[in-house]
């Protein structure tokens, strides 16, 4: 798999430089799926664009969310005819978009998508995400029929959690590509 075909999914006010995700995009050439507006994120629009560049690639992709990431491959995989182009999805520190507090800050998120999703997925939560808490976590994880995996007590597994490149997930990553192929 080319890794243009890695698509890298930020979440709400997208990812700085010392975040995973733009380190992984620098150190092997993901690309990063750019939405219109990063503070005031719609649903619909950030949907949009994601289909947009589904459709754009040549292969099928693979899907790196991270937060309102992972709440956008759900929200996507429940209204797109293209589900079949994308091969697996890593959905890193999924948020609560339910819970009180996360859905006055993104008003268009709510309600949390519970529908199957129909690609290999794994979901690596936090056991001290201060916007899901592990049980709900496992629930999506349960509902969008992915592996869940406990990435311990680290925050919202972003760059204030100190995680770097974090070789771990990338690991995870590459073993769920890897399972993802021999199903084809």
């Amino acid at each position: 798999m080319k890794a243009s075909n890695v698509l890298v999914l930020p979440g709400w006010q997208n990812s700085g430089p010392g975040h995973w995700q733009s380190l992984w995009e620098a150190a092997h050439g993901y690309q990063r799926v750019e939405q219109h507006d990063w503070m005031q994120p719609l649903r619909g629009d950030w949907i949009a664009r994601l289909e947009d560049v589904v459709l754009g690639s040549s292969e099928q992709v693979v899907l790196v969310a991270h937060s309102l990431g992972c709440i956008l491959t759900a929200a996507w995989a429940a209204h797109s005819r293209n589900t079949g182009r994308v091969k697996a999805a890593l959905l890193v520190a999924p948020p609560d978009v339910d819970r009180e507090e996360v859905r006055q800050m993104l008003t268009s998120w709510a309600p949390v998508p519970m529908n199957k999703l129909p690609f290999p997925s794994v979901v690596l939560a936090s056991s001290r995400d201060p916007y899901c808490r592990p049980e709900r976590a496992r629930e999506f994880a349960a509902v969008w029929n992915a592996e869940f995996l406990d990435a311990g007590p680290l925050g919202h597994l972003n760059a204030d959690s100190g995680l770097a490149d974090w070789p771990g997930a990338h690991d995870q990553l590459e073993r769920l590509m890897a399972l993802a192929g021999r199903s084809e």
